[in-house]
């Protein structure tokens, strides 16, 4: 069977992200020596910066997950919210009944 350009050019962005195998690596190494315009355009593609993570698509389920967990934590900081609150209310009441008696007596 002959290789074909399809066949590297399909090949290709494994071997340039370092993913292939060492016989497909020598594969397209060879064929890139006999073929100067694909060794052009895998120098292109080589230098060109790639998106970070791609997102995936969410289940149903997935989406319920985050959600669940999302409203879990907001409770939880209200929570916690509640609580600085409360003790600060309490502090500062505490604070002003003690100095209302040391000020008066």
């Amino acid at each position: 069977m002959k290789i074909t350009r399809n066949v590297i050019l399909d090949l290709l962005p494994l071997y340039l992200a370092n993913e292939a195998s060492e016989d497909t690596s020598a594969l397209v190494k060879e064929y890139l020596e006999n073929d100067p315009e694909l060794t052009d355009i895998a120098k292109k593609s080589a230098t060109t910066e790639l998106p970070g993570d791609t997102p995936v698509p969410l289940t149903r389920e997935d989406e319920m997950e985050a959600y669940k967990e999302a409203k879990r934590l907001l409770y939880q900081r209200i929570i916690v919210l509640a609580a600085i609150i409360s003790a600060s209310v309490i502090l500062i009441a505490l604070v002003a009944v003690v100095a209302y008696f040391f000020f008066k007596g």
